[in-house]
């Protein structure tokens, strides 16, 4: 494999989700899914089609089935086709959910049933966590070492690995709801994908004893996926990717880690802010009493960037520099040791500097 396969299929999936994604909108808008700006934390002016995650659903497995069907470059040196069809079928479930979701604003309690079936299906698909490095010492912490077969299936056990299957779990539902967290400002998800996908491959290539070909591919096809729908998402955005894509951001990438050599750190160092945004939404909700899993305020990091006086242009592209920022860092620390715990404290001090630094712009202003 070379440059050019990369190219390939970036620029295939990028052109059918460029076609497709207005389509999409065409239909949102014939059946009424669309979203209205009906509250205070809904900044656009109209009515927006929803079903954006449609056009990355069927961009994405449409490139990947082709590679599966007429080549083996996707599988063989660290993906396996199970592995695939897993994640496959997890997107078909978000899409599924995504769409029945946006179209009929299901309660809290059935949104999350369909992540949870999306990350079974990936567990099924063989795709778990046996380790990661340990961040308080030298060395690695093994999750595989209780596990049970419970049967072959064409050369392949399937297993119970509990801590293994736990710890996925947990780390997919945790990306998943990072990302639907952060949809909240137009083109702030697609993008902060795209970059955590593009510092991915790059690591697949350049940063493993072996290059990992398939692991690359893979998230060249999720660039071009959420790169060709972000064309119509950038602000002022013309379609939104609803509940299904915005889960389905977090799960490629939780997924892609773990395919890639369980890259769990790097993933979660490039989602940091996010993800302690969402940490600091689930604290804050049980201190004022109401369900973690309820997050439609305008209490998050994004929302405080605009209340500070931003753009919503200049708030996304202020969380997209940070996001590379923090990719940068991770990429390069990688040749010396990657120290998680220091890494972690990085992220804590810079998430609660800007937080600080909304409030206060936002204090000055209410001021003036």
């Amino acid at each position: 494999m070379n440059s050019f396969d990369f190219i390939i299929a970036l620029v295939s999936t990028f052109v059918i989700s460029l076609i497709l994604t207005p389509i999409i909108s065409i239909l949102a808008k014939k059946f009424r899914i669309v979203d209205k700006p009906d509250s205070e934390r809904k900044l656009h002016k109209k009515a927006i089609p929803l079903l954006g995650g449609l056009a990355v659903f069927f961009s994405f497995n449409l490139i990947v089935l082709f590679y599966l069907i007429f080549t083996n470059k996707l599988t063989g040196d660290t993906i396996i086709s199970r592995n695939i069809l897993g994640i496959m079928i997890g997107t078909f479930i978000l899409a599924f959910g995504g769409f029945l979701d946006d179209k009929y604003n299901l309660k809290p309690h059935w949104q999350i049933f369909w992540p949870v079936m999306a990350v079974v299906s990936v567990i099924i698909g063989g795709i778990g966590i046996d380790w990661i490095t340990n961040p308080f010492s030298e060395g690695l912490f093994y999750f595989n070492k209780y596990e049970a077969t419970l049967f072959w299936y064409q050369g392949f056990p399937y297993k119970i690995t509990l801590l293994a299957d736990i710890f996925t779990f947990f780390w997919l539902m945790a990306m998943m709801y990072t990302t639907k967290l952060l949809d909240g400002l137009d083109g702030l998800v697609s993008g902060i994908t795209i970059i955590a996908a593009i510092f991915i491959f790059f690591t697949a290539i350049n940063k493993t004893e072996i290059i990992q070909y398939d692991v690359a591919l893979l998230a060249m096809i999720i660039i071009g996926a959420f790169a060709g729908f972000l064309v119509y998402n950038f602000n002022p955005a013309s379609i939104f990717l609803g509940e299904g894509g915005s889960t389905m951001s977090g799960f490629l990438l939780g997924a892609l880690s773990i395919v890639s050599g369980s890259k769990v750190g790097v993933t979660l160092m490039l989602l940091s802010i996010p993800a302690l945004d969402f940490l600091w939404t689930v604290i804050r909700r049980l201190l004022e009493k109401k369900s973690p899993f309820h997050f439609a305020d305008r209490k998050h990091l994004h929302h405080r960037l605009l209340d500070s006086g931003m753009s919503v242009k200049r708030a996304v592209l202020t969380l997209y520099s940070i996001t590379v920022i923090f990719g940068i860092i991770v990429y390069f620390l990688q040749d010396f040791g990657l120290n998680f715990t220091g890494l972690a404290m990085f992220s804590l001090i810079v998430f609660f500097l800007i937080l600080a630094f909304a409030y206060k712009r936002t204090k000055e202003r209410t001021l003036v």
